[in-house]
């Protein structure tokens, strides 16, 4: 959905049944294969696509698991992605682009151990290439930083309009933030000689608020009794209990959105809430990620009502449409469009870089 109508999709994996279900009653089952990717193998995936795309669980790499980096038993799926692709550079047909998101973690785990270590492999494996980090907010009103690395086979010829110049004089870029270039400065000499520094354009500014996804009357959650609302008030610290206040103080309507976080203050570990009314929702994450619901205050003056973030909003900020049928289970759902990438971003990436990158596809019926 996100890379277009111009593409077609050869082959489809995820071993979440609920998932998939959703996956093949918008889009068909022909191309999906329900199950674990340890369990697949090359002979598998028909033709030479032009583009092979890996998000692989981000529990090992993200701040709301703990860290261990590809060796994680989640993360390291990677590996197994891997020898997918290797088995089809062995049968002489590896795709011309790989795409890997996940979130910015990966540049920074284990102080860059594990973002070398991934490059390494991709330069092995005859690729070149480069990341770069995108906020969905751009897109949706929704804080979702995610890296996205692009490594492009080693005899593509690149036009000079897809890389910027990154001398000491080069203006930042917005997709290039200080973690991400202090990586590539760390980087091995073998390693940087592949490094490509992508260019995209700055996207149109966006026009849409958190207020204007809500969901009216919301479908599969309850509203909190004034009793629990009021709790959640309570634990707010004075600094986000003041944000309140200054909704309730103004003459318009107010939805703000929050989470439930353990924070240790004094050395005591307390449970708070903590909200914003930036327009924006925070990062969407499964129910299996830690602090993972997601909640809306609505303010109106002194009336101030709460309850859990709906299915559908939560699609809606991942730029589903609404026909996109999500799983029955809230849990279910909130696990597809927590594990997700933003629609609009990826097809922002898409126009702007991967199908230039690949050009206007090939003759083979195989390789559309």
């Amino acid at each position: 959905m996100g890379l277009g109508p111009d593409w077609t999709c050869l082959f489809a994996n995820d071993h979440d049944a609920r998932k998939a279900k959703s996956y093949t009653r918008y889009f068909g089952d022909q191309d999906f294969k329900l199950g674990d990717i340890g369990d697949l193998s090359s002979a598998l995936l028909p033709g030479r696509a032009d583009l092979a795309w890996a998000s692989f669980p981000c529990q090992d790499l993200s701040l709301a698991g703990k860290r261990h980096g590809l060796d994680g038993k989640r993360s390291g799926t990677f590996y197994k992605f891997w020898e997918i692709m290797q088995g089809l550079e062995w049968e002489g047909r590896p795709p011309g682009v790989i795409v890997i998101e996940n979130v910015p973690g990966l540049v920074t785990s284990r102080r860059g151990e594990d973002f070398r270590a991934l490059l390494k492999v991709l330069g092995d494996g005859g690729y070149n290439f480069g990341a770069l980090e995108i906020d969905a907010e751009r897109f949706v009103p929704q804080s979702r930083a995610r890296i996205f690395l692009i490594a492009v086979r080693e005899e593509k010829v690149i036009a000079p309009d897809l890389i910027r110049d990154t001398g000491p004089l080069a203006i930042p870029s917005p997709f290039h933030p200080p973690a991400l270039r202090a990586a590539v400065e760390q980087l091995p000499d073998a390693l940087a000689a592949r490094w490509i520094w992508f260019q995209l354009p700055r996207p149109p500014v966006r026009t849409t608020q958190l207020m204007d996804l809500v969901e009216d009357p919301p479908i599969g959650v309850e509203w909190h009794r004034a009793t629990h609302t009021r709790e959640m008030l309570e634990m707010m610290n004075p600094r986000h209990r003041a944000r309140v206040d200054a909704a309730e103080a103004s003459d318009e309507s107010k939805v703000g959105a929050f989470f439930r976080r353990t924070r240790s203050e004094k050395g005591v570990k307390t449970q708070r809430a903590e909200i914003r009314f930036d327009g924006l929702a925070g990062c969407l994450r499964a129910p299996s990620g830690g602090s993972s619901k997601q909640f809306l205050l609505f303010v109106k003056r002194n009336d101030v009502l709460s309850r859990p973030m709906s299915p559908r909003e939560t699609a809606r900020l991942m730029g589903l449409p609404d026909d996109y049928a999500l799983p029955l289970s809230s849990a279910a759902a909130l696990q597809l469009t927590g594990d997700g990438v933003a629609v609009p971003v990826v097809r922002w990436l898409s126009e702007k870089l991967l199908e230039p990158l690949v050009g206007a596809g090939s003759d083979d019926p195989n390789n559309p």
